[in-house]
């Protein structure tokens, strides 16, 4: 049921990624404006509000707060298909983003407590299937729905299927035991936010994954969310083509990347406790040249068959970054990092990965003429965070041994 409503958040911040070109023409939208779309406009409310959303969760009953974000964001989904402009579709992602602000905190935090640490990894790598799912179906329903219907009826067909789900989320999901594996006693008083803070601040392996994976997201976001315009214009392929190519290279690729990159990392870290931290990095090392090829060759099915290889590679981090710090803290403050985690990655990467990606892209056009080539040479440009991401992660893995020995 958490994998469901994981899936549903995803295929509600995708649709808007395979729907932009539509949008665009009929709202007259620019590059920049779409960037602000998908990116800083949803991410500056999402981020900033998982925090607080948090804390309760800390405190609070779990699955009641999940089931509530659930409906709150499929609602303003629904809704994103009555915009009339640039400033009500921002109004209805904001909509959005405090729904989903106060999903994925309680998700982790009932999932620590449903898993002993030694298969948390794992556990969360699969929960985290829900990913590609929901990318893959937001790709191939919203194409589906534009194509036969128009855009504004994939925005509520989505939201309306996510509104029929919540009530069975309150029926069958159980609030688990708060610490049920916990090694030391678990504490009555809650953590202030302060003494949370200075607690992960003190976590090199946490601090050193958190700026590698941040890096990272600039870079994924921007691809998650141009790459359907860049197959648009590049390569002038039909709306309905990039719709089921987009499905399967994310929701066949990117599953496996997820899957692979929990497993690998439990696996290698019977023998190399620092691979847990260390295995996403080389992941990233390798899909920036594959990345680099899907977007500068000319060949469409080259570029699609590397494409599907760095969409694998690109979700490899998923499962290490959010259990690794589950591990590494106590049980009463697992939402509140999941929220910490979400806060900075939101913020920098979805925020600023897809709105700098569209200005570049803007401003090649205009410079030098390049308007149906441009999106490749800015999506080339922001690979870079990727590669110095992969760097940090790296120093990371060398505090992992000492962090979980103090923990």
């Amino acid at each position: 049921m958490l994998g469901l409503v994981s899936m549903f958040n995803y295929i509600d911040r995708t649709v808007l990624s395979i729907l932009q070109e539509p949008i665009k023409r009929e709202l007259r939208l620019s590059d920049t404006q779409l960037g602000l779309l998908t990116g800083l406009a949803f991410a500056l409310f999402y981020a900033t509000l998982s925090l607080p959303i948090a804390r309760l969760a800390d405190r609070l009953n779990r699955r009641n707060i999940v089931t509530a974000s659930l409906a709150v964001w499929s609602g303003m989904t629904a809704l994103s298909g009555l915009a009339t402009g640039f400033a009500t579709l921002v109004a209805f992602r904001i909509g959005v983003a405090l729904g989903e602000a106060g999903s994925v905190p309680a998700s982790h935090s009932i999932i620590a407590d449903y898993y002993p640490p030694d298969k948390r990894v794992t556990a969360l790598g699969l929960w985290g299937l829900a990913l590609p799912a929901g990318i893959m179906l937001g790709y191939a329903s919203g194409g589906w729905i534009a194509a036969t219907l128009g855009w504004r009826a994939a925005f509520a067909v989505i939201g309306g299927a996510g509104l029929l789900l919540a009530p069975f989320v309150m029926l069958l999901v159980r609030e688990p035991v708060r610490g049920a594996f916990s090694t030391r006693p678990l504490e009555t008083e809650p953590i202030s936010l302060g003494a949370a803070l200075a607690t992960l601040w003190k976590l090199r392996t946490y601090r050193y994954m958190l700026v590698g994976t941040t890096l990272h997201a600039f870079a994924q976001y921007a691809m998650m969310s141009w790459t359907a315009p860049f197959y648009l214009r590049v390569h002038h392929m039909p709306l309905s083509d990039v719709a089921a190519w987009l499905a399967l290279m994310n929701g066949i690729g990117g599953g496996a990347g997820i899957y692979l990159g929990g497993w690998l990392s439990d696996r290698m870290a019977q023998t190399k406790p620092s691979a847990r931290v260390w295995v996403s990095a080389v992941a990233m090392l390798f899909m920036v040249p594959a990345a680099l090829v899907q977007f500068l060759v000319p060949s469409l099915g080259v570029s699609l068959a590397f494409g599907f290889l760095s969409s694998m590679l690109m979700f490899f981090y998923y499962g290490p970054i959010v259990g690794v710090p589950q591990s590494l803290v106590a049980p009463q403050m697992r939402a509140v990092t999941s929220a910490v985690t979400l806060l900075v990655f939101n913020l920098f990467g979805l925020g600023l990965g897809p709105a700098v990606t569209g200005v570049i892209s803007d401003r090649l056009a205009a410079g030098y003429g390049m308007h149906d080539t441009s999106l490749r040479y800015a999506l080339a440009a922001v690979l870079i965070f990727s590669l110095v991401g992969a760097l940090s992660i790296l120093r990371a893995s060398q505090f992992y041994r000492s962090d979980i020995r103090e923990a």
